[in-house]
């Protein structure tokens, strides 16, 4: 028997507040340009999606992203700080404001596998974002345009131009990445 004080995933928040606002799946992949299928897969915890996909949903569902970012520190009670990290195919991030309810800025500690890449989707999102690397080294494509960072290296663009990350080196990266949604 679940434990009733444990703090619901982000897929069962996501698909709480869909239901709560009597959208259909259908409907929030149209306001979002998401398929509605990789909503879903998300919804059911076979996904975690990247923080530019969270800033899309919770946009649609006019709710701040702290709602489906919340608690993960609460969860891990006492653990460290990689018991609380999400984890996506090839990365994995950390919230730094979580408490920035309806606030502009957000900010995470990204952290890329070696020689991988973002794999589900390419990444778009209304305001500006801001990437500085702490270790190893990222390709940052920004429309056609291909950006190599290296540590104490940094990037601010418009983040509604389609971008993709990647790590090209063999060690782990680790990035401090800055959102602005307006």
């Amino acid at each position: 028997m679940p434990r009733r004080n444990k703090p619901q995933p982000i897929g069962k928040r996501l698909m709480k507040l869909r239901k709560e606002k009597g959208l259909t799946l259908k409907h929030l992949a149209n306001e979002t340009g998401l398929a509605s299928k990789y909503i879903s897969q998300v919804e059911k915890g076979e996904v975690m999606p990247p923080v530019s996909v969270i800033l899309q949903l919770s946009r649609a569902l006019e709710v701040d992203s702290s709602i489906l970012l919340r608690a993960e520190k609460k969860r891990a009670g006492k653990k460290s700080a990689e018991d609380y990290q999400k984890r996506t195919e090839a990365y994995s991030y950390e919230t730094l404001t979580p408490e920035a309810r309806h606030k502009h800025l957000k900010a995470f500690k990204i952290l890329i596998d070696p020689k991988s890449e973002h794999k589900a989707i390419s990444y778009q999102h209304q305001g500006e974002e801001f990437q500085y690397v702490l270790k190893g080294k990222i390709e940052v494509l920004v429309g056609e345009n291909k950006n190599i960072l290296g540590p104490g290296q940094c990037l601010h663009f418009n983040s509604s131009i389609v971008h993709r990350l990647r790590n090209i080196s063999s060690e782990q990266a680790e990035l401090l990445v800055v959102l602005y949604t307006p």
